[in-house]
């Protein structure tokens, strides 16, 4: 099963992996960890940025299928996912700096540009579904936007996860997108036209001087295409 998420909501501290059991073979890290009282263990592979787990029953060695088959269902293979899942919980707390900088950015927004978040949906957002209800938009004197945050799940940008994460969509120059867009940080707009727009997380392992950088280009772009519609 696919963590590499991980490496997209926090910044590694690599210098610790050693001290939570990854040790060096070829060219990955394992950590091997016991898990449902040592009946089974799982292995966590990193490979560049990329974390991925299995597990094998510790009698045999042989492959536990079911953990990686999403069909699978079951009050066993439920807490076994669920322990390995506390496994890679904890290799990030341990192992990873992790900072709020969603609230660091809106405020980096609302300081330089001299604006305000506007939440447009939240009226809208009923009690059982509140989706968009703390989207905001900051918005050029034009008052078109040149930037919306909203929280989205990870699986919503292509990746295996569906934790939770603020994001950013920024416009962009069409000829930078594909070279900005790494599939770490830096995404496809999410709902909004990948020609024109970038998604960007709002986690401590993205770049705030870069993330700044591509702010202030959105606002720049945005601001134009109004001076040309008028």
């Amino acid at each position: 099963m696919d963590y590499s998420h991980i490496f997209s909501s926090a910044k590694p501290l690599r210098e610790k992996f050693a001290a939570f059991g990854f040790k060096k073979r070829g060219d990955s890290l394992v950590c091997k960890k016991e898990l449902a009282g040592g009946d089974f263990y799982a292995t966590l592979t990193i490979c560049g940025e990329t974390l991925t787990a299995q597990v094998y029953d510790s009698a045999t060695d042989e492959l536990y299928a079911p953990f990686d088959m999403w069909n699978a269902r079951g009050a066993f293979v439920a807490a076994v996912r669920d322990e390995v899942q506390k496994i890679v919980d904890d290799f990030r707390a341990r192992c990873f700096e992790s900072t709020d900088i969603h609230k660091k950015y809106v405020a980096f927004v609302e300081r330089e540009f001299n604006c305000k978040a506007e939440f447009p949906w939240a009226e809208q957002a009923s009690a059982a579904s509140k989706r968009y209800s703390d989207a905001a938009v900051f918005r050029c004197p034009n008052q078109k936007w040149f930037a919306l945050v909203m929280e989205i799940s990870y699986k919503n940008l292509g990746l295996a996860s569906g934790e939770k994460v603020f994001t950013v969509n920024l416009k962009s120059d069409p000829e930078r997108v594909a070279d900005l867009v790494d599939k770490k940080t830096i995404f496809p707009a999410y709902h909004m036209n990948k020609k024109h727009w970038i998604t960007v997380l709002l986690t401590s392992a993205t770049d705030f001087e870069l993330l700044r950088s591509l702010t202030e280009q959105s606002r720049a772009l945005v601001m134009k295409q109004g001076r040309r519609a008028s």
